[in-house]
């Protein structure tokens, strides 16, 4: 099955690799050269544009960050629906509302082509050993289509029916869950800190526990580094937890937990630390005071 990976950030790129491992054959595109290299590098192809990784693709995934990117990859200039032929699927991971999958959709079908509303839950590494969970909705003859690839790619695929943007408004919850989970963990690790206690001890202490979540154990580790590599940054949340808002405004329904965990990412995004792993959110509170 001919794979075209539109998309070679830190989870597309494991994603790629992992598809590669499992014997399917990958062309991938991201702007960046560096990101094409390594792809070639662990046995995939690399191509100069999203239309020209698409052309003969069995399948076209886009793994890129936000709903904007989506339509540049996609259908801006050189984007993969000008090289996809009629009837091939596009699946698309990316954390997008579902309203605007739903109305992608549709634009994609006057073209002869089908969507997957497939987005995934699980980080790099689960993405890059094919563990990830995957919600899925789309049309059934596609889905039935591109299966076998998601079924590669995730330990745990959930159907959730031909309507799009069901996967995306399950994700949504998703993302309401994971980012009030990051912004206690960060007020948690302050209050430690303020209390003078040993935030690593803290930490396990916590993950052996009825405190643990998954959330704790994959980002606790990165939170307790100075300068820990950026696998997740806050702005992402910043992005998710505003699809999260959105969805209740939609849907006249409150979410108060999502409105103050945003709020604790909008403190360090707008201190221009954005950029920063989610692991640290902590810094959204005040230092503990000097000794003395």
């Amino acid at each position: 099955m001919k794979i075209a990976m539109i998309g070679l950030g830190a989870m597309g790129a494991a994603a790629a690799r992992n598809l590669v491992n499992r014997g399917f054959d990958v062309t991938g595109f991201d702007p960046r050269e560096a990101a094409r290299a390594e792809l070639v590098a662990a046995g995939g192809r690399a191509a100069a544009t999203a239309r020209e990784a698409a052309t003969g693709a069995d399948a076209v995934v886009t793994f890129v960050v936000n709903a904007a990117q989506v339509e540049a990859a996609v259908l801006g200039a050189d984007g993969a629906a000008h090289g996809m032929a009629p009837g091939t699927p596009l699946v698309q991971c990316a954390t997008v509302s579902a309203a605007f999958i739903a109305a992608f959709g549709l634009r994609m079908a006057e073209r002869g082509l089908s969507v997957v509303d497939a987005p995934v839950s699980g980080g790099v590494l689960r993405s890059g050993d094919g563990t990830l969970s995957i919600m899925m909705s789309g049309p059934r003859e596609a889905v039935a289509h591109v299966k076998p690839m998601l079924d590669a790619m995730g330990r745990f695929v959930y159907d959730f029916g031909d309507a799009l943007g069901a996967g995306s408004t399950v994700k949504t919850i998703n993302q309401l869950l994971c980012g009030v989970h990051l912004a206690v963990l960060g007020e948690a690790l302050a209050l430690g800190r303020r209390a003078h206690l040993d935030p690593e001890k803290l930490l396990e202490v916590y993950g052996n526990s009825a405190a643990m979540s998954w959330m704790m154990n994959d980002r606790g580790p990165r939170a307790l580094e100075e300068t820990p590599p950026t696998k997740s940054a806050v702005d992402i949340f910043v992005k998710d937890l505003g699809l999260v808002l959105d969805t209740g405004k939609d849907l006249k329904f409150p979410l108060p937990m999502a409105a103050a965990a945003m709020q604790q990412f909008l403190s360090l995004s707008g201190r221009g630390q954005g950029g920063l792993d989610d692991s640290q959110l902590w810094r959204a509170y005040p230092p503990p005071p000097e000794a003395g």
